[in-house]
């Protein structure tokens, strides 16, 4: 397990295996961040002649290492790792530049077993962003690998800052590592092939990780979604032999300042149904319970930290499969709650289990409900692969996820609701409420946030995040993101609580 501490250290004479600094792009050259004068100095304060020598930029994200020996006159690390942090013009860098650089290092660093960082860290906020950039880039998964992974042991990562001993500085760090530890653990999931990550088997791990951490998780099981009239649900899930979850996720903190309700789309695979995928569509559909391992996550690292909100969470969990039993295009489903739906798409599913959760989640009366779900690649048309598109019924409530967001690190984009979707829906069907598709080829996205936003009861605040995009790295992997799950929206859900607070 890695484990990460703060230290007053001098950066220069640590013990540590590799120390990562960073470089600020300064003009047509280079400059060092406060942090580094005694490195500096152990190097005869030619640090910057040296890397400007090997091609350093001061590019974000940029890496040039500098073995100890090359200088002459080393510090104690054997391996120097330089991070570009960009251009900082007011002299203030970003909490997120900071973030990426520590991971960015820490990948860098490789299998060094104790990694330092003398990045800027002159208040908690930066001590936060440091940490939580370490250990989100140490992430590996190696569950499959046929190796002993002698060489993946994670070792130990430390955060130089004169803070080391501040009250808000500990509490930064605890924070960082219960958020990092979430999203390791979304990671986990949408990196584990559905083979061996069925409905049932998901929702056991969510009992279990309750049962350690003091969350209430109730299941609901094919019967019991049977008889409370779970339509959506149960439609999804008809065509495979692994049969839907329902899971209930409550934590309710002494004297909460807030109710948040968190309802996350959990297909743990996702062949399109009867409306076939191409071979290629269904490569990374694994992740299509991003959003449901997201909320979960969010809600076990609220607990953990003691934020004083109430949260209830929804984790709607199904495996979308074509077989004899499978919904067929045309068929009605009524939802829980009463209302009907003519599926004309199978493979427009994770709105149909979405459109259940809903409505069970406004039955608790919450004053905000966020749902989290990889639900359409037109988002990613429209946002590409790193930006998660946020919807509302309210536009208070949807600026505040996202400036939680901007916050946390995690990009996202407001986009609007038109009118017109939810009738688009309501007169493409001529047999049932409305349609699950409206038969255009166009704001595919803006109509599958419409068809939920019909679920959710009058009178309460909803946000919809889509994160087809963010939420599953197909690419080489970049300052801590790595390739395959990323952990997206923990963060955002994390700090919005933190912030409500």
């Amino acid at each position: 397990m890695t484990t990460i501490t703060l230290s007053k250290s001098d950066a220069a004479g640590v013990k540590s295996d590799a120390v990562v600094i960073g470089v600020v792009k300064l003009g047509g050259g280079v400059t060092l961040p406060a942090g580094t004068e005694s490195l500096n100095a152990a190097y005869g304060g030619k640090l910057v002649e040296v890397l400007s020598g090997l091609g350093a930029t001061g590019k974000a994200g940029e890496v040039t290492k500098v073995p100890g020996p090359l200088l002459g006159k080393p510090g104690k690390s054997p391996t120097l790792i330089a991070v570009g942090l960009g251009a900082a013009p007011d002299g203030v860098l970003k909490t997120e530049d900071l973030r990426a650089a520590a991971g960015t290092g820490v990948r860098a660093a490789k299998t060094s077993q104790s990694v330092a960082f003398a990045l800027p860290a002159p208040d908690a906020e930066c001590v936060r962003a440091v940490a939580e950039g370490a250990l989100m880039g140490r992430y590996t998964f190696t569950a499959y690998k046929s190796s002993d992974g002698a060489n993946d042991v994670p070792g130990n990562l430390t955060v130089l800052t004169d803070l080391a001993r501040n009250k808000d500085a500990k509490a930064a760090l605890e924070r960082a590592q219960v958020t990092a530890e979430a999203v390791a653990q979304v990671r986990d999931w949408v990196n584990t092939p559905p083979s061996d990550l069925h409905p049932a088997e998901f929702a056991a791990d969510a009992v279990k990780l309750g049962k350690e951490y003091g969350v209430k998780v109730e299941v609901l099981d094919e019967k019991a979604l049977a008889k409370g009239g779970y339509g959506g649900i149960l439609g999804v899930g008809q065509g495979s032999s692994n049969p839907p979850r329902l899971v209930r996720l409550t934590y309710t903190p002494k004297k909460p300042v807030t109710h948040l309700a968190f309802v996350g789309k959990g297909i743990t695979f996702d062949s399109g149904g009867l409306s076939l995928k191409t071979s290629t569509g269904m490569v990374s559909m694994k992740s299509d319970m991003a959003g449901a391992a997201a909320v979960i996550g969010a809600t076990i690292a609220i607990a953990r930290l003691g934020l004083p909100v109430q949260v209830t969470s929804y984790a709607a969990m199904a495996e979308n499969m074509p077989s004899g039993s499978a919904a067929r295009p045309s068929d009605v489903l009524t939802m829980y709650g009463g209302k009907t739906v003519e599926v004309l798409n199978t493979d427009a599913e994770g709105r149909l289990v979405l459109g259940d959760a809903l409505v069970r989640a406004s039955a608790d009366q919450p004053d905000l409900i966020i749902d989290v779900a990889t639900l359409t690649g037109a988002c990613v048309v429209a946002l590409g692969t790193k930006v998660a598109g946020a919807f509302g019924n309210a536009d208070t409530a949807r600026d505040r996820v996202v400036d939680a967001a901007i916050a946390a690190g995690e990009s996202m984009w407001p986009l609007p609701i038109p009118t017109e979707m939810l009738d688009k829906l309501k007169s493409h069907s001529k047999v049932a409420d409305l349609a699950n598709i409206t038969g255009e080829p166009w704001g595919g996205a803006l109509a599958a946030a419409a068809f939920l936003g019909d679920f959710v009861a009058d009178g309460i605040d909803w946000v919809h995040l889509d994160v087809a995009g963010p939420a599953f790295n197909d690419g080489g992997p970049s300052g801590y993101t790595p390739t395959g799950g990323t952990g997206y929206a923990v963060r955002t859900l994390v700090e919005l609580a933190a912030s409500a607070s």
